[in-house]
């Protein structure tokens, strides 16, 4: 017998996806359909908690999702991005594959975190460089 909850997952991604009813809903209700489609994601994750996936391949889960609702929540642009990326059949993929593995993240799940990780930090420097830059403006003009 199949696994109901992979089965779930699977069949709800492909409705979220490939019925387009999560480009939709942030087409038609621009970030709260994003949001929507996120918190419909999470059950995904859920399942891979529960399963004690690697965090990595968690990691990876929820950057999919985090993609998906950032840059879906750009108006129009957003959305069409949101028409190709498909995160929660890529999630649904994840959890397919890497539970076929006993939930051990691969070297490509390693380097997408780490990559996500640098850019998160070098966002962060940016943001602090921004605020310098600003304040010493500021400061010069005084």
């Amino acid at each position: 017998m199949a696994d109901r909850e992979l089965q779930r997952v699977q069949t709800m991604a492909r409705v979220l996806d490939v019925y387009l009813v999560d480009p939709l809903l942030g087409l038609l209700l621009p970030g709260a359909g994003d949001l929507a489609g996120s918190l419909l994601g999470l059950y995904a994750i859920s399942l891979a908690l529960r399963r004690r996936m690697s965090p990595v391949v968690i990691a990876r889960m929820l950057l999919n999702l985090s993609i998906d609702a950032l840059l879906g929540a750009i108006p129009l642009l957003g959305d069409l991005f949101d028409f190709g990326f498909r995160a929660h059949q890529r999630n649904a993929r994840l959890l397919v594959e890497r539970g076929e593995s006993g939930g051990r993240a691969t070297a490509r799940d390693w380097l997408l975190v780490a990559g996500a990780a640098l850019l998160f930090l070098g966002s962060l420097a940016l943001a602090a460089y921004a605020v310098i830059a600003l304040l010493r403006a500021i400061a010069n003009a005084l």
